[in-house]
């Protein structure tokens, strides 16, 4: 089918490429529209939990009692709040908001409470509470006035709070792209000409990523037009489609110069050359961005927000890269034949593998000589860098996410260094139904822990009451506090909902425990189906899951080393909190799984195709290491640098991603496709492409194999 593909693609190859303009020229106009249709940042909670039930009965039923800004003044001249040049600027600041864009303010000259003042009296703030029914209108009073928020007559203002911080993660975000972009272009085009050793090659793994990318942005807009989208699923997949992209454009570039030089002179050389590699990279290509897009869906299982869109945009992502590289790409073969290798910069392309003998046949043979001990090696190495992960702790993101000196952290840090306050985010109890909050509130007052019950808000149909408790938020004393606040019994007739930040965070970690054996079932069964049709064995599927998730072990162990304990926190520029979102460890689960099965297909493939031809085990293993142990190497380092690009993020929890994904490509394109696949394969022998009789037959009927023509082929190209 993918050979007549390539057919069909060479003789319509101009038509293609001009519906592919066509098609990029609309995506830059209307795509780059991706930035403003997205949600806000908070993408976290769990619908349906109590934490979330709590926020949505209050919503409804009781007055709004919330402060989305918070604005901190202090006098340039260091006289105190109480000075009555102090007191004008700060009444007349607050004075000229919008009355339209503002629908409440408190500060210490309206109330003269103490609680807005610093210790030392020389700060005070104001809490704003912004127009709007929803997070999107509230987001738009923010914008309206932001610039008056920060003005005051001879004062310092610092502008924080909830939609302060929203909007300086969003800004950070979109500046975060452009930079990664700008950064790893250069990069990526030096590499891929040292690769290729021309630089007309070099440019068509980056023209494909081009393609990806304003892809995306049109696949990510028109998902953001019937469904809620995070702000962080442009950056991620952003960079997976890219990655994948250039990855995809690497193998299939290699593929057609090996064809091509194969094929000679003869008149039909650039339609077979392409044909070949349709049928045989353009299948491999085929297979793993259909397994990428399996293991991305599994997010979508996911109630939360960020990881449920990051499931959409990641599966329309794949879906876009297959499209270029298996039409766009080919049509642009098709288009330059031999010119493929125009502007040559050195005779010999890296990553390239003759007909003899190589280093990677030699490296191996050198682990088939042993391959229980390297085995345990590979084993023992990837353990020990995962053992962190068994210590890792859970919490919830706040401003610490942002870099140093961001002014709504700043604000936030002051808050909690400056200003006495007996709790700094309290434990939500919203009674839905109609009872006596005041009782209910003397209950939960005897609760242990709790230091203080007192009612917030008083409706018809529903009342809040806000708990105190000693001790942070994230501590497994405050959640074992809401774990008993949830046990106390309910009025009759009142449905009781537990919320704020340490219920989420409970919540969160109760929804994901329950849908991800799920999740990992139904993208281990589907991968298992999809590599038995592959490759017709049912013990390369599981020996193949089994080693991916000891590089996601060995990734997420690094995470808890880095991101949690502190280490490297200076040369990365973040600043360690003592724990992870649990929404980060499950989106590296699916996005890497998928992106590792990526290089496994890409090794298979090829052993497979030797191991057709000749029968023999070991040497099948050794020559497609040869001819694939440099291309994905050369892959794998070409998409560290597009992910990698994301540790320059701002924000730590996407920092976090792009090194914890840089780590486990990297270890999965070295210790385990150059070592523990090796040695492992070598290990079971024939075994490896063992299937029941029945299954087997099944295989020869529906299998999608390489397909290849009639004449015999030397072992060559990368597909």
């Amino acid at each position: 089918m993918l050979e007549r593909w390539g057919r069909l693609t060479y003789r319509r190859r101009r038509p293609i490429l001009a519906l592919a303009l066509a098609a990029m020229i609309f995506a830059g106009v209307w795509g780059t529209g991706v930035f403003g249709a997205m949600t806000s940042a908070d993408g976290f909670s769990t619908p349906g939990s109590q934490s979330a039930e709590a926020v949505e009965v209050a919503e409804r039923s009781l007055p709004r009692d919330d402060t989305d800004v918070v604005v901190v003044y202090e006098d340039r001249a260091g006289r105190t709040a109480d000075h009555p040049a102090v007191r004008a600027a700060v009444t007349a600041a607050l004075a000229e908001l919008p009355r339209d864009r503002v629908a409440r303010v408190t500060s210490y000259y309206s109330t003269g409470s103490p609680a807005f003042l610093s210790a030392d009296r020389t700060k005070t703030f104001a809490a704003v509470m912004l127009a709007g029914d929803d997070a999107a209108e509230r987001a738009d009073a923010y914008a309206a006035v932001k610039d008056a928020l920060g003005r005051a007559d001879g004062l310092t203002v610092r502008v924080g709070g909830a939609v302060a911080a929203n909007d300086a993660i969003n800004g950070r975000v979109s500046a975060d792209i452009a930079r990664a972009e700008l950064l790893s272009a250069p990069i990526l085009l030096v590499l891929l000409v040292v690769i290729f050793g021309g630089l007309v090659a070099a440019a068509l793994p980056l023209a494909v990523g081009g393609v990806a990318i304003l892809g995306s942005f049109t696949a990510l807009h028109a998902i953001a037009l019937v469904t809620d989208v995070s702000v962080f699923a442009v950056n991620v997949t952003t960079f997976l489609g890219m990655g994948l992209a250039i990855d995809y454009g690497l193998f299939m570039v290699a593929r057609f110069r090996e064809e091509l030089r194969r094929a000679g002179g003869a008149p039909d050389a650039v339609q077979e050359a392409l044909a070949a590699t349709m049928a045989t990279a353009g299948r491999t290509v085929l297979v793993s961005g259909i397994t990428v897009a399996i293991s991305m869906a599994g997010l979508i299982l996911f109630p939360q927000i960020f990881l449920k869109s990051m499931g959409y945009g990641g599966v329309a992502t794949v879906l876009v890269d297959l499209v270029a590289a298996l039409t766009v790409l080919p049509a642009l073969l098709a288009v330059l034949g031999p010119r493929v290798n125009a502007l040559p910069v050195r005779r010999r392309a890296a990553g390239t593998a003759g007909d003899g003998p190589g280093r990677w046949q030699r490296l191996a043979h050198g682990v088939m000589r042993r391959p229980a001990l390297y085995a345990v090696a590979a084993t023992a190495v990837l353990l020990a860098v995962a053992a962190p992960f068994l210590r890792i702790d859970w919490g919830a993101v706040d401003t610490r996410v942002l870099p140093e000196g961001t002014e709504a952290r700043v604000v936030d840090e002051t808050l909690e260094r400056e200003f006495p306050r007996d709790t700094d985010v309290p434990v939500q109890v919203v009674l839905e139904g109609r009872t006596d909050p005041a009782a209910f509130a003397e209950r939960l007052a005897r609760v242990p822990g709790v230091t203080g019950a007192s009612v917030t808000g008083n409706g018809a149909e529903a009342a809040r009451i806000s708990l105190t408790y000693a001790g942070d938020a994230q501590s497994d004393a405050t959640r074992e506090l809401v774990e008993r606040v949830r046990d106390v019994p309910a009025p009759p007739g009142v449905r009781v909902h537990v919320g704020g930040p340490t219920a989420a965070v409970i919540d969160q970690l109760d929804s994901m425990g329950a849908v991800l054996p799920w999740a990992a079932l139904v993208v281990g069964l589907a991968i298992t189906v999809l590599l038995f049709l592959a490759f017709g064995s049912l013990v390369l599927p599981v020996k193949a899951i089994a080693a991916n998730l000891l590089s996601l072990g060995a990734a997420f162990g690094a995470v808890v080393w880095i991101f949690q304990d502190g280490n490297l926190s200076g040369p990365l520029g973040f600043t360690a909190t003592g724990d992870i979102a649990p929404a980060m460890p499950i989106l590296m689960l699916l996005l890497l799984f998928g992106v590792s099965m990526d290089y496994e297909v890409f090794l298979l493939s090829r052993i497979r195709e030797q191991y057709d031809r000749t029968g023999e085990v070991a040497g099948a293993i050794a020559a497609g290491l040869q001819r694939t142990g440099g291309i994905i190497t050369s892959a794998a380092l070409l998409l560290v640098v597009v992910i990698g690009a994301l540790a320059t993020s701002g924000v730590s929890f996407i920092k976090l991603i792009g090194v914890g994904m840089a780590v486990a490509i990297v270890l999965d394109a070295t210790v385990v496709r150059l070592v523990l696949v090796p040695a492992t394969m070598r290990l079971l022998g024939r075994a490896c492409w063992w299937a029941p009789g029945p299954l087997a037959r099944v295989h020869r009927r529906y299998g999608i194999g390489e397909e290849n023509d009639a004449r015999p082929r030397e072992l060559a190209g990368t597909g």
